[in-house]
This record gives C-alpha cells, structure tokens and sequence, in this order.
C-alpha cells in the first residue's frame, strides 16, 4: 500500500494576506445609502398607511394586534336616514387612529384582518426619528403614507372582479355620464351664443397644456421642513410645479388673446 505524500502546510500569515489580496481585488457589494437608493421590492414592508375613508371604527386591528400598538378613539354621531320616512341612523366617527412604531414588529396582522381595506403597506421606510416619541404616528400622518403605496398588481387571467371595484367603476362611469352631458349641454348653450362654462373651457385648456414636471425647489424645501418624506415631498413639489406652470401658461394665453 502506497501512501500519498502530506500536502505542504501554508504558514497562517501567507493564508492571511492571500484571504486580504482575495478581498481587496472582489469588487465591494456595500450600497453607499443614502447616497444610493436601495432597490427594495414593491412590496416591501416599510410602514402602514390608513385609508381614513375606508375606516369605520370596527376595532378589528386593534383587538388582533399582538403588541397592541394601535390606538383608536372615535364617537357616535346621528345621520340622516337613506331613505325617506326611514329612521335616523349612528354611526362610529373616527376621531383617532395612531399607530406606534416603537412597539410595531411589522407582522402585518392589521392589515390582513382589516374587512374594508383602510390599511396597506407602503415600501417607504426613511422616518428614522431623534425621539422615540415621534414614532407615535397619528391619522394625518398615516393618511399621507397612502401617497406611496404602490398601485395593486393586475388580476390573473381568468380572475373574478372584485364587487367593490365593480361598483367603483360604476359609479365612476355615471360621474363620467354626467360630466360629458354637462359638457354637451355647455356645447349646445354657446352655440346658440350663450356664455360658455368658464370651468369647462379651463379643463379642456389644462388637458391641452403639457408641461415636463420638475421638482419645485421652493416646495420642496417647505415640505421637508414640516417633515415630509423626501419621496412624498419630491412628489408633492412636481404637481406643484406643473399647476404653477398651467396658470402661467394660461395667463400668457389670456394676455396675448387680451393684446389681441
């Protein structure tokens, strides 16, 4: 039986400086954040957003919230019956909804056990604070994260509608009826030399109008001062911008057409 010679032993400094060299020549995988914006997945868990309108005080996350972080407080108020000689109806109105972020550990159970979609998860994750305090979040705040909760993926082939969409989009459809009659009913007025609607001939010139959005510096700096996010206020600062861009054009126009 033959034996194969030991391998030679490589003394612990060589192996050292070879695992250095190895490191120093790998290209670096660290992300230079915040200078680099991290590519983070659209639905990633940042932070929860309320859909205030949605909401109808059912109480549901709180109850199921394991770290009982939400807090909500609301009142009854009477309203008017829907129907004629009905009976007068109450109804919870919310007065306040916060959600502490200390205390959250993003499971995610609120939003799942939410029956009328007032909650979602937004990727935004950039509301670090200097005081644990301000990690209490109120329903102002909450509203504003809807702002960056990504539109809902598209429904398989083949999938069911669900009926709220369906009954959005009808109703969406008869404010459009209604919308295009009015303007037909303004078409007919100036033609027969009537005045013609002022707030139509002012959508139908803003839908004209096309404007590049940029980033309103003044804005911009405003909202981060109140303490916006950089991306809510990024985006809040380009619609400024393009109605402050709309109403000059159209001065421009109304000037010229005045010179005229």
């Amino acid at each position: 039986m033959k034996l194969s010679a030991p391998k030679p032993k490589v003394p612990g400094l060589l192996k050292g400086l070879g695992v250095t060299l190895k490191t120093m020549l790998t290209p670096a995988v660290t992300r230079q954040y915040p200078h680099v914006k991290p590519d983070l997945a659209p639905r990633t868990r940042g932070v929860i957003a309320l859909m205030e309108e949605n909401c109808t005080v059912c109480m549901l996350c709180a109850r199921e919230c394991p770290d009982w972080c939400i807090y909500i407080e609301s009142h009854k108020e009477r309203v008017p019956p829907a129907t004629e000689g009905g009976r007068e109806r109450t109804r919870n109105q919310l007065d306040r909804f916060a959600i502490d972020f200390a205390l959250c550990m993003y499971c995610g159970i609120c939003i799942e056990v939410c029956p009328f979609d007032a909650l979602f998860w937004s990727p935004e994750f950039e509301y670090s604070t200097y005081t644990i305090g301000e990690l209490i979040h109120e329903k102002e705040r909450l509203r504003e994260w809807m702002d960056t909760v990504p539109p809902p993926p598209p429904l398989e082939e083949g999938a069911e509608q669900p009926p709220e969409l369906g009954a959005a989009l009808e109703r969406a459809n008869k404010e459009r009826q209604a919308a295009l009659a009015a303007q037909r009913q303004a078409t007919e007025q100036a033609a027969r030399g009537g005045p013609a609607g002022p707030a139509r001939g002012a959508v139908r010139e803003d839908e004209e109008i096309e404007v590049e959005a940029e980033v309103d510096q003044d804005v911009y700096q405003a909202l981060l001062a109140e303490g916006k996010s950089e991306r809510v206020a990024r985006a809040r600062a380009k619609a400024a911008y393009v109605r402050k861009e709309k109403a000059r054009i159209r001065a421009e126009r109304a000037a010229a057409g005045g010179g005229a």
